[in-house]
């Protein structure tokens, strides 16, 4: 079977619409579903069906989608490798990551990237950290720019440390203040980053053993801030999300320290291919500027 036909399911799988993956891969609508249909003949039995809803997977055709994602995956590292062999010219970057570093590091290191190899194509998916891990395992993303808690059944590649900050209104402490106690968090009103999201903050007022009133909780970095500034209560952040944020606010590093371990998690039986290989290169120097 002809791999396009593989590219052309898990696009339709993905958008629920055959017009738009025709467009998507340069196909008509037509020729979309004689593509499927042939498809659908070699392997024995339908891929979708049509409900009120739009476009649904089959229940064989859900089973086969992670296979088929796996296979395109191994199929964009071959090629790549082979691209590589012969200067790396040509591939497809696909990088899950929280949109504090694809804010703050990852525009550097793609325009550096993208200088040294201009035909490799670069897609970003921005989420928290069950999202990332999900993308991962589940070959949307061939590698993900991530905290390592909850990463245990990932490899790992570390690239820094960011501290987690008090993020406070402004006023609430003296100007001289340098650092700020976790415990005068206990019993603050609070806004707590959503579950699933970012672990590091929940670990640290867990071990720390303070318990806030939480009174709101988003998966939005900038809308958390954007609360304290409006003195709808205090929050924990990592240092790079509140980093060239416009809001008013006051960020103090907290005593005790905590911190997040930032870095590349990627499925363990997934090498990394070439492309991929060379962009973290490249975000280590990057980062270590």
């Amino acid at each position: 079977m002809e791999i396009t036909k593989y590219l052309l399911f898990a696009d339709v799988a993905e958008t629920k619409n055959f017009t738009r993956s025709g467009d998507n891969m340069g196909y008509t609508q037509p020729g979309v579903s004689h593509i499927l249909k042939s498809m659908e003949n070699e392997i024995g039995f339908p891929l979708f069906i049509r409900t009120r809803q739009g476009i649904e997977l089959t229940p064989n055709a859900e089973v086969i989608l992670p296979i088929v994602r796996r296979m395109l995956s191994i199929n964009e590292q071959l090629e790549q490798t082979i691209a590589s062999l012969n200067g790396l010219e040509i591939g497809h970057l696909t990088i899950a990551s929280f949109a504090s570093t694809s804010r703050i590091w990852l525009p550097k290191v793609i325009n550096k990237f993208q200088r040294t190899y201009p035909g490799i194509e670069i897609e970003l998916l921005e989420g928290g950290t069950d999202d990332i891990v999900g993308w991962i395992n589940n070959n949307y993303a061939d590698f993900g720019l991530v905290s390592r808690r909850h990463t245990e059944n990932l490899e790992w590649i570390k690239i820094a440390d960011d501290p987690l900050v008090a993020v406070l209104p402004e006023g609430f402490v003296d100007d001289d203040d340098e650092i700020f106690p976790i415990s005068n968090m206990h019993n603050q009103p609070f806004i707590i980053p959503a579950e699933g999201t970012d672990y590091d903050v929940h670990f640290a007022l867990e071990d720390s053993g303070v318990v806030p009133d939480e009174r709101f909780s988003s998966k939005d970095d900038s809308a958390i801030v954007s609360m304290v500034a409006n003195n709808l209560g205090l929050s924990i952040l990592p240092e790079l999300v509140v980093m060239g944020n416009d809001f008013k606010f006051k960020s103090l590093p907290l005593d005790p320290p905590y911190k997040r371990e930032l870095g590349i998690a990627y499925r363990a039986d997934n090498s990394l291919s070439p492309a991929a290989k060379h962009f973290i290169e490249i975000l280590k120097e990057v980062v270590c500027e």
